[in-house]
């Protein structure tokens, strides 16, 4: 006589005809009920980590793009004069030195005016691609400038257009204002809005006269900005006394400290709402206990052992946890690739200075991922643990009797 071959461990197979099958249908309404909890509360706890890291990563970017992911100050006498680019151009990962000046002034057109801070440098804007070319002087002094795509909108300019810039300059002369005659030969956008409202670049050239004195430091851009903390230590070791060297992450450690802060409280707060999702799932077992306890029985009395059933109970769990955070998951990347390819998390003027950028986009890291499943999971075992183990104490004999 041949001998039925079971598909699965018979404690899985168990836990999936529970589920799916056919004979009860307040079961399976319960069952839906709590695959849908799931499925809600880690889209939303995935859609949450995904605007924090999109953000974060957004912002890291476009701060790296427009300043550099080094910046080199010299400090007191042993710095002045000296020029450190020629030691940090020879080692691994970078690929520019450049010195900068950053500067604050006014800038006045048509009646019209707005506090500027002002980039002065021979490679222009960084990423904002400001050609050297584009920032030389006219024939009749005027001088080339490109400024953020917000500003000259505020300013009302196009290029072609004259600015007269204000700078306070500091010489042995003592303090004393400075005018430059601005020519704009072009706007740049580079998505962050402290830059695009409030930036404006010129050419080194421009620093004459008064301002041939003005405190420069010199911008390290690397291949990989995120080797910018070893890049730092390699080049204080090379300059040794006289400057101050910072990457991005010191400049603004504040900055991401908070939004490190943010990420892991968002992620205990709404992770409350899967805990609460399970629930559901645990009275989706409590459920099934009830309706098939008769069955149970007979199984139990054909010698199906406790801790089998236990096995089953928990699997049933699990598989509703594992289906539904890998749906929810699904959901929440479906999502974020819509909010991001079309720019649907957008800010207006006010509320890009605060956050600094126009539009957000969402990214849904692996490692956030994962831990969004293993949340999901983990509680999910917890809640099915309770009836699982009332179902594995049930008495064959009392089963059969009564039910």
């Amino acid at each position: 006589m041949s001998r039925a071959v079971l598909p699965g461990p018979l404690p899985l197979v168990l836990a999936v005809r529970l589920l799916a099958g056919p004979k009860s249908r307040l079961l399976g309404s319960t069952a839906r009920a709590g695959l849908l909890s799931i499925v809600l509360g880690t889209a939303a706890l995935g859609l949450a980590m995904a605007l924090l890291t999109g953000y974060r990563e957004d912002l890291v970017r476009k701060l790296v793009g427009g300043n550099a992911a080094v910046l080199v100050y010299p400090t007191g006498d042993e710095g002045a004069g000296r020029d450190p680019a020629p030691a940090i151009r020879t080692l691994a990962g970078v690929t520019s030195v450049e010195p900068v000046a950053f500067l604050e002034g006014v800038v006045s057109a048509g009646g019209r005016e707005a506090e500027v801070t002002v980039r002065a440098a021979s490679g222009g804007g960084g990423d904002w691609s400001a050609p050297p070319e584009r920032l030389t002087a006219e024939p009749d002094g005027a001088w080339g400038t490109v400024l953020g795509g917000e500003l000259a909108e505020r300013l009302g300019v196009a290029p072609g257009d004259t600015l007269r810039l204000t700078l306070l300059a500091f010489g042995g002369e003592g303090p004393r204002f400075v005018f430059r005659s601005l020519r704009v030969r072009g706007t740049f956008s580079s998505g962050f809005s402290e830059f695009d409202r409030h930036w404006l670049v010129i050419g080194e050239g421009a620093l004459q006269g008064s301002l041939r004195d003005a405190p420069r430091a010199w911008e390290v851009r690397l291949a990989d900005p995120a080797t910018a903390p070893a890049t730092a230590e390699s080049v204080r070791e090379r300059l040794g006394t006289g400057f101050l060297v910072l990457d991005w992450r010191e400049l603004n450690r504040d900055l991401f400290a908070a939004l490190e802060l943010q990420r892991i409280a968002l992620f205990l707060l709404l992770g409350l709402i899967v805990v609460v999702a399970t629930f559901n799932v645990a009275s989706t077992l409590v459920v099934l206990v009830r309706e098939r306890r008769r069955d149970f029985g007979v199984l139990a009395a054909m010698g199906l052992a406790p801790r089998r059933l236990l096995a089953t109970f928990v699997l049933a769990g699990a598989l509703l946890g594992t289906a539904g955070a890998l749906a929810g998951l699904t959901l929440a990347t479906v999502l974020s690739e819509l909010v991001t390819r079309y720019e649907l998390l957008r800010f207006g003027p006010e509320m890009a200075e605060v956050y600094f950028l126009r539009s957000v986009p969402l990214r849904l890291a692996l490692r956030d991922a994962a831990a969004i499943a293993a949340l999901a999971l983990g509680v999910t075992l917890l809640a099915c643990w309770l009836p699982a183990w009332r179902a594995a104490r049930i008495d064959p004999a009392h089963a059969l009797r009564f039910e």
